[in-house]
């Protein structure tokens, strides 16, 4: 509980122009209440069905099942409903108060979340560790669709963009909770990608906030803070969206098809320089354990070298193919990743869950190649 309560002051400090301190802890309370609800409802589904969140009960293909199609839609809309008074309210003046508010649903739902695992398992690190790396993917998932609401905060209504955020951030959740809780603790290095995009993902959304906001209470203190450990700062959203249009101009096919052959080529590459760096470092690729978080080093090391090859295709594509946005490349590499994906459901339906995992921030390495590589305007 401390944790969530620390996460929530540094979120309400952080708008320079603070919401109700009564209407921020409402929007707390509901959404801890929402865990309650969501957990019997849970509860009783589970019963009627036999199916679980952990695959030790309901096996992979259930555990999934009751995943994505029930346990974490019902989350996430427990936090909007946790959500919907201060949105309706006419403190939410503010684009950036969707992030604010939508925080404040989703580290209350994840207080009661954390305390009844906790609970549950008083002993052992692991449960511990679990909680700990939950708790600010609660908030970045909340985040997803509280910056869709931020964006209509005149209107008062969910724009278009809305479903789709919601949907993003289910789905998101499901494939979160899979790793974290549904298998063994060596599952939890597939967090760290995850964390990671969704980490910039928010970053990129508070920004674009803070610049549609009034001038006078443009940016948040925190973000103020983020800001400044670039040197140039990173692009904003508004950049990255206007590199991503075509202007008038027709998709170029040609360059989106020989991207993804490089792509898949560099994914190829990657991977054979990884193998031949762990066999010259002597390592066993063959101890590889979910249940041991110690033999993950093999894994992390084959990652590492899959993904360094994204940026790689991003920059060659980019450059051979000497176009100014960014869609070619990133077409490109979203039918890499999606062809790669397809072969794993096939051949290794484990190993799928662990490449959707990765899959955001490979992308989005590919685009951050392309951005460098492509040529100036």
């Amino acid at each position: 509980m401390v944790p969530a309560l620390l996460l929530l002051a540094v979120v309400y400090f952080s708008d320079r122009r603070r919401e109700p301190l009564p209407l921020v802890l409402l929007t707390f309370f509901l959404g801890a209440v929402g865990k309650f609800v969501t957990g019997y409802a849970e509860a009783r589904a589970s019963a009627w069905t036999g199916l679980d969140v952990t695959t030790h009960v309901a096996g992979d293909t259930g555990a999934m099942i009751f995943l994505f199609g029930f346990a974490a839609p019902v989350r996430e809309a427990s936090k909007v409903a946790a959500m919907w008074p201060a949105f309706r309210s006419k403190y939410f003046d503010e684009p950036i108060d969707g992030i604010v508010y939508s925080s404040a649903a989703a580290l209350g739902f994840a207080c009661v979340e954390n305390a009844l695992v906790l609970r549950e398992h008083s002993l052992g690190w692991i449960w511990v560790l679990r909680t700990l790396v939950a708790l600010p993917a609660h908030v970045f998932f909340a985040a997803a669709w509280g910056y869709a609401l931020g964006r209509v905060k005149r209107i008062k209504r969910p724009g278009a963009i809305f479903p789709a955020a919601w949907l993003l951030a289910t789905v998101m959740h499901a494939l979160y909770c899979h790793l974290v809780y549904g298998r063994g603790p060596g599952a939890l290095v597939g967090t760290l990608p995850l964390l990671l995009a969704m980490g910039t993902a928010t970053i990129f959304g508070l920004r674009d906030l803070a610049a549609r906001g009034d001038r006078s209470s443009r940016t948040s203190i925190l973000l103020e803070r983020v800001s400044s450990l670039y040197v140039s700062g990173p692009p904003s959203l508004r950049t990255v969206r206007e590199a991503l249009h075509q202007e008038g101009q027709p998709i170029t096919i040609r360059w989106i098809v020989f991207g993804a052959l490089v792509t898949l080529g560099a994914m190829t590459l990657g991977v054979a320089l990884s193998v031949a760096f762990g066999h010259w470092a002597h390592v066993d690729f063959s101890t590889v354990d979910e249940h041991d978080v110690s033999t993950t080093a093999p894994v992390a090391l084959l990652g590492s070298g899959l993904l360094a090859a994204f940026p790689v295709s991003g920059y060659l594509i980019a450059r051979a193919s000497n176009l100014p946005t960014l869609l070619e490349p990133a077409l490109a590499s979203g039918l890499a990743i999606l062809g790669a994906l397809v072969l794993l459901g096939l051949a290794a339906p484990v190993a799928l869950v662990f490449a959707l995992a990765f899959s955001p921030i490979a992308w989005a390495l590919s685009c951050a190649g392309a951005w460098i590589g492509r040529p100036a305007r």
